[in-house]
């Protein structure tokens, strides 16, 4: 098989001819730029760290690692890096790397780094020896707006949004089914690009989170307004992308974390209410306008909000937070295993990856691969994203512990 058709036969809950492995394919599946300094160091990997996730500080997974990890999927985003100038800098270990362009943080005295948005008012920070940037500038903390006509003008002022990834990248669409063309015709991977839909979280964004869940219970009319506005820019980004390359992408990705370690962020009337009638609207636009399948990143304990999420059309669940309550793999795959794909849950990256010995990593991986892998609906990842901490020889054990199982 392909790796094309391997993804998507899993996808479909259909029994692939091995697991299929993913490692950068998105920004919740990819690997800390120091991590991966030590990992390319570890196998004698020569090549600049381009840091194009600047916000979480992640690495674009390099074509030599990619073939040596039998990895299934690619994110889009690879076709843009040779616009971004990159430019060399000192990562929060020492270690080397390189930004954007377009990411030029300022250096306090103390030697933290923060960026200032278009109004010169700092929005985020990182510690001197830190591994991401935090978002500090929340543009409707003090209240909402009279309307929400200028939600494009408050997105400039979130970290999350005026730096995402290809923020500065300017192409038109007919420029950007031709790159997407080309990478198609020289890969069989599957191709994953982002569909930049949030609810929950972009209202975490603009408002502060915690204002954010009081307004879940105390103010509808504008946290309606608010919603219906988002909602509308969604579908606009959607019917672009989906426009230029929707037959030429397999996977888009959505991403609103719903839960935390200890339950979700509301009870199930409210997501009910305000959320799921608006991912039913996103989810039936794209299967109404592509083939693509819908990938949901959300973290936490949200597994009494799985049937919903089937209900309304979404075909992947990621991250799989097993070391979160009601999360437990096999109860999942009992349960759910043949409604939904498993895109990640493959090792946990909290407690084992990072402090774990080499095979105690792999026999977490193992036990993960026999527990998710039946019957199909189930693509190896670790749980979110490979933190700095994470010594190679961890991240080689737990890829290593795939091929085993898979065989190899």
């Amino acid at each position: 098989m392909t790796s094309r058709e391997r993804v998507m036969m899993s996808i479909e809950r259909r029994q692939p001819d091995r697991i299929p492995v993913d490692l950068g394919a998105s920004t919740v599946t990819g690997i800390s730029a120091i991590a991966y300094n030590k990992l390319k160091e570890h196998l004698g990997v020569e090549s600049p760290t381009r840091v194009f996730d600047v916000v979480q500080q992640l690495a674009m997974v390099d074509d030599a690692i990619i073939d040596s990890f039998g990895v299934d999927a690619v994110d889009l985003n690879r076709i843009f890096m040779d616009d971004m100038g990159w430019y060399p800098v000192t990562l929060g270990d020492g270690s080397g790397g390189r930004f954007p362009e377009w990411y030029r943080p300022e250096q306090h005295e103390d030697g933290s780094f923060f960026l200032r948005d278009h109004r010169g008012r700092v929005m985020s920070r990182m510690s001197r020896n830190g591994s991401c940037f935090d978002q500090t500038l929340f543009p409707w903390e003090n209240g909402y707006p009279d309307n929400f006509e200028d939600m494009g003008e408050a997105f400039r002022s979130i970290n999350w949004t005026a730096h995402s990834h290809t923020k500065y990248i300017q192409i038109d669409d007919q420029e950007l089914r031709r790159r997407t063309l080309s990478l198609r015709e020289s890969t069989d991977r599957a191709i994953v690009m982002s569909g930049g839909a949030k609810l929950l979280e972009m209202g975490f964004f603009l408002r502060r989170m915690d204002q954010m869940l009081m307004d879940l219970l105390a103010d509808h009319e504008n946290l309606t307004g608010m919603l219906d506005k988002l909602m509308d820019l969604h579908l606009a980004g959607l019917e672009k992308k989906i426009r230029a390359v929707g037959d030429l992408v397999d996977v888009i990705r959505f991403g609103d974390d719903l839960g935390m370690t200890t339950g979700p962020f509301m009870d199930l009337d409210t997501f009910r209410k305000f959320f799921k009638p608006r991912y039913r609207i996103l989810c039936d636009y794209v299967k109404q306008h592509s083939g693509m399948k819908i990938f949901l990143h959300s973290c936490g304990s949200i597994r009494q909000f799985i049937p919903d999420l089937i209900e309304v059309g979404f075909d992947i669940l990621n991250p799989v937070q097993t070391n979160c309550r009601g999360m437990e793999a096999r109860e999942l795959k009992e349960e759910y295993g043949r409604e939904i794909t498993f895109w990640g849950g493959g090792v946990d990256t909290a407690a084992v990856l990072p402090a774990a010995t080499p095979e105690g990593v792999r026999r977490d991986v193992l036990n993960r691969c026999e527990i998710l892998s039946k019957g199909g609906g189930f693509i190896f990842a670790p749980i979110h994203n490979i933190l700095p901490e994470v010594p190679p020889e961890n991240v080689l054990a737990a890829y290593h512990a795939v091929r085993e199982f898979n065989g190899g």
